[in-house]
């Protein structure tokens, strides 16, 4: 399975060479596509050959484009082809609402016990009111415990005066953390034959992934835990290593029902869950993340 992320902050120039991606800068360096599961494109001055972008199809790499303030912009999905594609979207289109609205409120009390696991492990107070939170959703959250839990949350984690609108380092790498995590999943999503834009709560019609914002929710927490740690600089300004640290989330450890494993293998069992509940409309089934202390996955041969 693909494990790599790889991020390239300096000028550089991508080609294939056989099997693998070579990267041309004032040595070369070559990493088997096979290895990989996400590239950022950091810099103005990196160069691509199209028979890269067809390697990244045909591996189902995500490659990220960031913008002028260094955070994703944009994402090169693969279009995998699926022998089923047609049954999965028809699936998606037919759930019924009742299940729909009982595996968002699965994946909204994952959050919340995520969160409480957060301010625990971060020595923050309030861990008690989030699970008290996290008993009393329902199917659908329409109380919207969600929004209370996390008006509460950021400032328990980040002070009483912190805001997600601030223009602020921290709220810089939060979103850096969260756009890397989503196009995460709307990868898998698609190698899966789900369509991203189908969600189960999100619907919005200019929102391509909102199938990729459900999922998200329990993953959040560890962008959120690493962040909390996080030293914020003189400058405010988000450098190339904290944002290299952010992509490696993805290797780091959470507990699903089947063990420990990679954010990037929960993703993966997540998806393969949801599918089931596509497929059979048993909210039961969905494999969600549980969020434990920030260790490397170790690979094991």
């Amino acid at each position: 399975m693909a494990w790599r992320s790889i991020m390239i902050s300096r000028p550089a120039r991508l080609r294939r060479e056989h099997y693998s991606l070579a990267i041309d800068q004032e040595q070369t360096a070559f990493v088997p596509f096979e290895d990989i599961a996400v590239i950022v494109l950091n810099h103005r001055e990196i160069t691509l050959t199209h028979p890269v972008l067809s390697a990244c199809a045909e591996y189902g790499i995500s490659l990220f484009a960031t913008g002028t303030t260094h955070h994703p912009s944009g994402v090169f999905l693969p279009f995998l082809p699926h022998s089923r594609a047609t049954r999965w979207l028809r699936l998606q289109l037919n759930l019924p609402r009742p299940a729909a609205k009982q595996a968002w409120a699965a994946i909204i009390r994952r959050k919340i016990a995520n969160q409480a696991t957060c301010l625990r492990l971060t020595n923050r107070d309030g861990a008690g009111r989030l699970e008290s939170y996290e008993r009393r959703v329902r199917s659908g959250d329409n109380d919207n415990l969600e929004g209370l839990a996390a008006a509460f949350y950021f400032t328990q984690l980040f002070g009483k005066d912190f805001r997600r609108n601030q223009i602020h380092f921290v709220n810089a790498a939060l979103d850096y953390g969260y756009a890397v995590m989503r196009g995460t999943i709307a990868r898998a999503l698609v190698a899966h034959g789900l369509h991203p834009s189908l969600g189960l709560f999100h619907a919005s019609e200019q929102n391509a992934f909102n199938l990729a914002d459900d999922i998200i929710e329990p993953f959040r927490p560890l962008v959120d835990m690493f962040t909390a740690n996080l030293p914020i600089p003189d400058d405010g300004v988000l450098q190339p290593e904290t944002k290299a640290a952010l992509i490696n989330l993805l290797n780091v450890d959470v507990l699903m029902p089947r063990g420990k494993m990679s954010v990037l293998s929960s993703i993966e069992h997540t998806i393969e869950s949801l599918a089931r509940l596509y497929d059979g409309n048993d909210k039961t089934c969905l494999e969600l993340p549980d969020l434990i202390e920030l260790e490397p996955h170790r690979l094991e041969y």
